[in-house]
């Protein structure tokens, strides 16, 4: 079994110099960390001008197991053997160590490096990992694993402190400037290697004596100051997998990576199991990219009947500053709603608020300068009956709820539930069993009138912020979409009346029952079925020189090649049917053109793997015909094809504004879908 753990990269406001004098205070014995008892040098020696130091170590560690295993496994001691390779005249300093003890059945490999921050000289980071293989161990791999892993989150937090810790006594040796290796400067340089070899000679006349200004309590690193800032409270271990996600991720995506705050967010929805987070959020980010969400907050227009009937809105915000949102659930006509909009309607409503909860949490965080990364939400069930549980309403709404389940996980800090009647428990039943377990977690009800008594909603929402409709002081008018300002809607409160929806404002199918994504319909991407050596391709006709060529594609199962010509001749394709299985031969060599005399390649070969995503560009500085060529690399003979969805776009020469620079070909792939998300994402045809 193998286990990787990957630490944040820790930045020290110290030149790399003084870091390295405090490092070696840590040796042989450090109080601060019992655990080492002892390290002897085993191997220890300097380049002939001091700029390259190689010691090694052998390290004896108190065995932190219970008593019942140190027997069982015969040792109170172990043995560790530390590698560091200190470069001073390019200013890093690396550090591996293996395990000697046991090392047959388990092998441990850490790596760590100090190295000048790259933007900032006076600073030092530092980065750690480990490889932990537990091969056979008495049959005691699992208690192995879990101590292993319980003794490195304890060494990343006291790593967190020993810098400072031993800069102080850098600092009382009057040693509080260290200038960097000097090429011929002997004197100097023999001096540098004393002070970080805890050498005893006196300070060096050429080395000031004055003690900076800035105080140790302000010498924090940026890192973890950074996550709690703005993910809050992290062990080493969620730390660990947090960075694993995104390394993951990055890997695919060359660059296209979510924030920290949606990682964390999908890390937690799955128990912080990397594996089950990276495909929940790989199915998340190909659906958000098919149907366009990320647009929805620039581009969705409230419908009328919504602006004058939908009983809901953001209100302020609870006392642990998350924002709140108000649903008058018991003032709303749902069939009403999902007859005059659809239910496409109600779901991009939907959306909408959850897109514009997640700008609301990033202002909370900034405005209240700690981690906000939840919102509230208040239910007002005042007025359900049984008009509510109209099934085809229902069936809607649960498919709702499934899709925010999916994509907007762990957003939800708490649920406040107030004035349940008596017919709630029906709908409850049938709701429940649809929300997460851990989001249930987070709900509280409360019937009648007691919500307004101690215990009530002032234990979470601010005395001076509870709506007028519910006994309080504060107003909940409508706002004009007029005054209505994106940036600052944290400011407003306007949460609607509701009421029944006119039967005037029905239209005509707006709302059916159908299987599948209420989306699909919507999806301006195209899934297409290649077998083995079939081509599929797109002609776009460009009499716009200076106009861009734009693509965007998944690869959802085995290896695709992508290329793009051109021709001076016009060309159509008969058929252009996505999932229709494509051709044998390219348009180019069914006329029997030669490449490179009739036809040229303006975009090289690229070969995506499955899983992987592809964005790219072509400025098309020359009128012609374009080809966007997929071809099928199936080497073996499974009997599945490949599968890819696409979508391709011309932009206009003179209304595009952006950065050519912007206009790279681009290669991503968060995608990574799992054989079920690519059976319900791209049905076979």
């Amino acid at each position: 079994m193998v286990q990787e753990y990957v630490s944040p990269v820790r930045v020290h406001k110290y030149p790399f110099e003084m870091v390295m004098a405090a490092y070696e205070r840590r040796f042989p014995t450090c109080p601060q960390i019992p655990v080492v008892v002892e390290c002897v040098v085993t191997a220890d020696s300097w380049a002939e001008d001091n700029s390259q130091r190689h010691t090694t170590r052998r390290c004896q560690l108190n065995v932190e197991a219970p008593y019942l295993l140190k027997k069982m496994i015969g040792v109170d001691y172990i043995f560790f053997i530390q590698k560091n390779h200190l470069d001073l005249q390019n200013r890093f300093l690396e550090i591996e160590a293996t395990n000697e003890t046991f090392s047959s059945r388990v092998s441990v490999l850490e790596k760590c490096k100090y190295f000048v921050h790259p933007e900032n000289p006076q600073w030092t980071c530092f980065e750690q990992s480990a490889v932990l293989d537990v091969k056979n161990f008495f049959g005691l791999e699992s208690t192995v694993e879990k101590l292993a892993m319980k003794q490195y989150g304890a060494n990343i937090a006291k790593g967190k402190e020993l810098i400072e810790s031993f800069m102080k006594e850098v600092h009382d040796e009057n040693i509080t400037e260290l200038a960097p290796w000097k090429k011929g400067n002997q004197e100097y340089n023999a001096y540098l290697r004393n002070v970080v070899s805890r050498g005893a000679e006196p300070k060096s006349p050429s080395i000031t004596t004055e003690i900076r200004q800035s105080s140790l309590s302000d010498q924090y690193t940026l890192d973890s100051d950074y996550i709690k800032r703005y993910l809050g409270e992290l062990t080493p271990m969620q730390e660990s997998r947090l960075l694993q996600l995104r390394k993951w991720i990055a890997d695919l995506q060359k660059g296209k990576v979510p924030s920290d705050t949606t990682l964390l967010r999908f890390l937690r929805a799955r128990d912080f199991n990397v594996e089950k987070a990276r495909e929940m959020l790989s199915q998340s980010l190909l659906w958000r990219k098919k149907h366009q969400v990320d647009r929805i907050l620039s581009e969705y227009e409230t419908p009328d009947v919504v602006t004058q009937y939908f009983p809901g809105g953001w209100h302020h915000h609870d006392k642990d500053g998350r924002p709140l949102y108000i649903l008058r659930l018991g003032q709303m006509d749902v069939k009403g709603l999902l007859k005059s909009i659809g239910e496409d309607g109600l779901l991009k409503l939907t959306l909408h608020v959850c897109e514009e909860g997640l700008k609301l949490l990033e202002e909370a965080t900034r405005t209240s300068e700690r981690a906000i990364q939840s919102w509230c939400l208040l239910v007002d069930l005042d007025g359900l009956n049984m008009r509510h549980l109209w099934r085809p309403g229902v069936r809607a709404l649960l498919r709702i709820i499934q899709i925010v389940e999916a994509n907007y996980p762990e957003t939800m800090g708490r649920v406040l539930i107030v004035r349940a009647p008596r017919v709630f428990p029906i709908l409850w039943t049938i709701v429940s069993t649809f929300i997460d377990e851990n989001t249930r977690s987070k709900f509280l009800f409360y019937g009648g009138k007691d919500y307004l008594q101690p215990g009530g909603l002032l234990d979470y929402i601010p005395k001076d912020l509870i709506p007028d409709f519910l006994g309080g002081p504060c107003k909940s008018d409508i706002v004009d979409a007029s005054t209505y300002v994106p940036h600052r809607f944290y400011d407003y409160s306007f949460v609607h009346e509701g009421g029944l929806v006119p039967k005037s404002l029905y239209v005509a199918g707006a709302f059916t029952e159908r299987d599948g994504d209420p989306l699909s319909e919507d999806s301006v991407y195209r899934c297409v079925s290649l077998g083995k050596g079939q081509i599929h391709e797109v002609i776009v006709v460009n009499r716009d020189p200076h106009s861009v060529l734009t693509w965007d594609f998944d690869v959802l199962r085995h290896d695709i090649s992508f290329a793009v010509f051109r021709s001076v001749h016009e060309l159509t394709i008969a058929d252009d049917n996505p999932g229709s299985g494509g051709s044998e031969k390219s348009v180019l060599d069914q006329k029997n053109w030669r490449e490179g005399e009739h036809y040229h390649r303006v975009e090289p070969a690229l070969h995506c793997h499955d899983g992987e995503s592809i964005q790219g560009s072509h400025v098309m500085t020359e009128s012609g015909s374009y080809v966007l060529q997929w071809r099928c690399e199936l080497l073996d003979s499974t009997p599945r094809a490949a599968q890819l969805v696409y979508f391709h776009e011309t932009l206009d020469s003179q209304q595009y504004k952006g950065s050519m620079s912007s206009l790279q070909s681009g290669t991503s792939g968060f995608s990574c879908l799992s054989g079920k998300s690519v059976a319900s994402s791209c049905p076979s045809r």
